[in-house]
């Protein structure tokens, strides 16, 4: 398996205009964050986790040519919200893109996308398959999926494992029951939005303390917001087997 971070970053995550902090300021190419998403090569297979506005960016910077399947962890515009630029791989491809999505996911899809779900259709526009996904295992092309439930404030998103390869974004909150499906994972991918406290994120501590309970072999911290820090400086300051994900880091399992 071949693991690319495509974006590590949120909404205030890339420069913020006129912003004057040490991240946005940085030409330390790390510190460039897109909106966060990842991409899966496994068994012959490619998928993306989210597609956030910055997709179609990330897939030409990613150099990615086919793609089999997005898996969505939740509707809000900074995870779904480049979902349109799949007509790219529509028209490459010749086949519509299947989409995986909890059922209420799928209706902000829709609402976001209406027209690509109408009886007649605008010639061009994104051709979906969704299909329905719950807290229950599925299969993509002979690849399991197992499904984690978190809660992001009182919103449900879904992680993901996939083999030895667990990604939880936008969560603040993993029961117990959810934290056993993790458990033997080898590389854990866990949000850390900043240090102090937020409503619906994990901040730097709460990430830490969650990737030591799980004990994977790496742990990589996404979904970075500008007021984490620098990568260089927020490095020198975890456990030695965590690190910060950045855009274009490569790992493979």
């Amino acid at each position: 398996m071949r693991i690319t971070f495509l974006g590590t970053g949120t909404s205030q995550g890339v420069p913020v205009i006129a912003c004057k902090c040490p991240v946005c300021l940085s030409n330390d190419k790390k510190d460039i964050r897109l909106r966060s998403s990842v991409l899966i090569e496994i068994d012959g297979n490619t998928f993306v986790i989210d597609t956030g506005p910055d997709f179609r960016y990330q897939m030409l910077r990613a150099n990615v040519n086919v793609l089999d399947a997005v898996l969505i962890t939740h509707g809000h515009k900074d995870h779904i919200g480049g979902l349109d630029d799949v007509r790219a791989f529509n028209y490459i491809l010749k086949k519509p893109m299947d989409v995986y999505a909890s059922k209420f996911d799928q209706n902000s899809i829709k609402r976001e996308f209406y027209y690509a779900f109408e009886k007649i259709k605008y010639p061009g526009v994104p051709v979906i398959n969704l299909h329905t996904i719950n807290n229950k295992p599925f299969i993509i092309r002979n690849t399991k999926i197992i499904p984690i439930e978190t809660l992001h404030y009182h919103v449900n998103v879904y992680g993901f494992r996939i083999g030895d390869f667990t990604y939880l974004t936008d969560a603040n909150f993993i029961s117990e029951k959810e934290k056993q499906k993790i458990k033997g994972s080898k590389i854990l991918v866990v949000n850390a939005l900043r240090r102090k406290k937020h409503i619906s994120h994990f901040t730097l501590d709460e990430a830490i303390v969650l990737i030591n309970e799980i004990k994977p072999e790496k742990g990589y911290l996404t979904h970075l917001s500008h007021l984490m820090g620098l990568h260089e400086d927020v490095e020198k300051e975890l456990p030695e087997n965590i690190k910060i994900a950045y855009d274009g880091l490569e790992l493979t399992l």
